[in-house]
């Protein structure tokens, strides 16, 4: 068996909100223990999230796991006794407690977890759909009411429904141009 093939993901308990500092304490304690040849990686699975509120653009930042990261080590006495006792850390998911070693998580989910946050996924949340009534707040069109007929979200635009000239037509607006009309 050689070295790299009993390096697996693991699942870390957190205490809610603390990922990110519990990440930066992991990744401090490596640095200062010595243990770059135990502890590999440590990942929040964050993702940002766009919404659209009054025609503002509004980034979030969205975590997949509340309380839980992935930390890609080599299950060795002394790496599992400074993972369990870095600040904020509650235990490992997998482990039966009294001293049992956790089980890793299999690598294709991990696999599945870390493709999502490579993508860079975004989720974009609008208040309004198609066939809602929406305000233009910017733009060439900007003071018209009117109606939403599509929305594409890779684009970021919605097509919308226009009186030109006394003829209905359809226009691609950005999404941050638009604003959910209030009944």
């Amino acid at each position: 068996m050689s070295a790299q093939e009993n390096i697996c993901w693991y699942v870390v308990n957190t205490y809610a909100g603390q990922e990110n500092r519990v990440k930066e304490n992991l990744e401090k304690r490596i640095k200062t223990m010595g243990l770059e040849d135990s502890l590999f990686q440590i990942v929040v699975a964050e993702e940002t999230e766009i919404e659209y509120k009054n025609g503002k653009e509004i980034q979030k930042t969205h975590n997949l796991f509340s309380g839980y990261i992935l930390v890609q080590m080599r299950m060795t006495d002394e790496a599992w006794y400074i993972v369990r006792n870095t600040p904020g850390v509650t235990g490992f998911i997998g482990s039966s407690g009294k001293g049992a070693k956790p089980f890793p998580v299999a690598q294709e989910e991990v696999d599945a977890v870390l493709s999502r946050l490579n993508k860079g996924a975004q989720t974009l949340n609008i208040d309004y759909a198609p066939g809602d009534m929406v305000d233009v707040i910017s733009g060439t069109l900007e003071g018209n009411r009117v109606e939403v007929l599509s929305i594409n979200m890779e684009e970021k635009t919605a097509k919308v429904s226009v009186y030109i000239l006394g003829k209905e037509s359809s226009v691609e607006v950005p999404l941050a141009d638009l604003k959910k009309v209030e009944d």
